[in-house]
Order: structure tokens, then C-alpha cells, then sequence
């Protein structure tokens, strides 16, 4: 059964333990913990040993599984390595990170696939996985230098994190774009959108259903080639202006909508 998630950085105006607990009451499976530096540190890696029996608490009290760590740009590869210490000590079994680098610059595609290759022996060795997502604007950031990461890293400890937003806006249908990558898919970031502009859109245009992507069509895609791991929502710009109420909402519009196609579909 596919299992559904929410990041927690939606919820980045409020503690892990308020987020693990609206995250389980609009019906999902699980949660990915946000680790992103400078954006939103629920858990804060520097310090992830004072934290990390709260994070397990918080999960296990909300009946949550932890799906994975959203990491994000790679600035430092020691903090990474401490990403999959503390993700295999804290059970979390995929780290999410993004490529970095220039769309249509050669030094950077290479720079990241290299990255990735030489990052991804080291999650084998602490039993966890490491998945990157093509994202508009940087160096992995379409299908074919999607294909040429899958080429080129090796490592079993590897995956693709498909994320239908980025894939939308760089200009492709995520529903056909699918079928090509599906073979490394081991995480998929849900959101919607409106338009194909560079940026995500207002939160509440993310809300799955509200915006231009065929996400049924895309359900489908993953369901018909036997994708069997986390969909994750991951909803980027929540201000402290947004109430707890505004952003769970989104959550529970979000759940709604994919528990409803994947049930149509006989993934859940």
C-alpha cells in the first residue's frame, strides 16, 4: 500500500509535536521531518541527540511512521553524513536532497551526479537511502538529466525523489514523464500548482486538486507500474501569518484528494 505523508515544513510556524499531531488527525500515514537549513529545522541536526527520542515520541504517539528527512541543498557533505547518522538512529529510512547547481551548465550537472554517487556509498553504509528530485531551475532538473543521474550513480543505496510540481514546470506532463524513471522511484513529493511559472505558487494553490497538474493521471502512473513507496506532501511558504487552522487544511484537502484517487485506483 502506498503510504501518504505530509513534510513538515508546512508546519515550520510550529513545533514537530503540533505538526505530528495535526498531521495525524487529517489521516495520513506518516510524516517526512524537515531538516532544511535556514528554512525549517524540526530537527536540527547540529543537536539531532537531544532530539531524537521527541521526534521517535511524537511519531509513535500519533501513530505516525516516519517516511523520511527532507535534507535540501547539499552545502556540506559532513552535515549530510550527520543526516544519515541521525536518520538511522532515529528509524527514518530516506534522506531528500536537491541536486544544487545551474540548469544548462555542464561543471554543475557533473559536480551533483559525483556528489550523489560518492554521498550515496555512504548512506548504504548507514542503512539508509538517498533520493534526489529534479527541481526547476538547478542542475538536475527535467527527465533526460534525471536519466543521467540514474546512469551514472550506481549505488543500490540510491533513488529518485519524483516530484510532479518541478517535472510540471519544466515544462512536462509528470503523468508520462513518470514511466521513464519509474525503475529508481523510491519517493515521490506531492504538490500541485497553477501554471508552469519557476515558483511553487501561494500554499493554498499547492493543495493537491486545486491547480493545473493532471494528479490523477500521475496516481495512476505509479499505481499502474506497482510504485509501492511514500507520497509525501511537500507545501513550501507557509508565513506565520497562517493560522494552524489555514495550513492543516491544506493537509486535510491534500489527504482527501490523493486517499480518494489511489482508493479509485486500488492502492489503498
Amino acid at each position: 500500500m502506498i503510504k501518504l505523508g505530509v513534510n513538515s515544513v508546512l508546519f515550520k510556524e510550529f513545533d514537530f509535536q503540533t505538526a505530528a499531531r495535526h498531521i495525524a488527525l487529517c489521516g495520513y500515514d506518516g510524516v517526512e521531518v524537515s531538516a532544511i537549513e535556514g528554512m525549517c529545522e524540526h530537527l536540527e541536526l547540529a543537536r539531532w541527540k537531544e532530539q531524537a527520542a521527541q521526534i521517535r515520541t511524537a511519531a509513535q504517539e500519533n501513530g505516525l511512521a516516519l517516511l523520511s528527512m527532507e535534507f535540501a541543498g547539499v552545502k556540506s557533505e559532513q552535515r549530510l553524513l550527520t543526516a544519515f547518522e541521525a536518520a538511522a538512529e532515529i528509524g527514518i529510512p530516506i534522506v531528500n536532497v536537491g541536486p544544487g547547481g545551474k540548469s544548462g551548465v555542464e561543471e554543475d550537472v557533473q559536480k551533483s551526479i559525483d556528489m550523489l554517487q560518492r554521498m550515496s556509498e555512504q548512506a548504504a553504509s548507514f542503512g539508509v537511502t538517498l533520493c534526489v528530485k529534479a527541481h526547476v531551475g538547478q542542475s538536475i532538473f527535467d527527465t533526460p538529466t534525471t536519466q543521467r543521474a540514474m546512469a551514472e550513480v550506481t549505488s543500490p543505496a540510491f533513488g529518485i525523489d519524483m516530484d510532479p510540481s518541478h517535472i510540471y514546470r519544466a515544462g512536462e506532463d509528470p503523468e508520462t514523464a513518470l514511466p521513464a524513471v519509474i525503475s529508481r522511484v523510491k519517493h515521490v513529493h506531492i504538490r500541485d500548482c497553477k501554471g508552469r511559472e519557476q515558483g511553487p505558487g501561494p500554499i493554498e494553490l499547492q493543495a493537491c486538486g486545486r491547480g493545473d497538474i493532471n494528479l490523477f493521471a500521475y496516481c495512476k502512473a505509479m499505481v499502474d507500474h506497482q510504485y509501492d513507496g511514500p507520497v509525501v506532501l511537500e507545501v513550501i511558504g507557509a508565513k506565520p501569518e497562517h493560522s494552524l487552522a489555514q495550513i492543516s487544511i491544506i493537509a486535510a484537502e491534500t489527504y482527501g484528494y490523493l486517499n480518494a484517487c489511489l482508493k479509485q485506483l486500488g492502492a489503498r
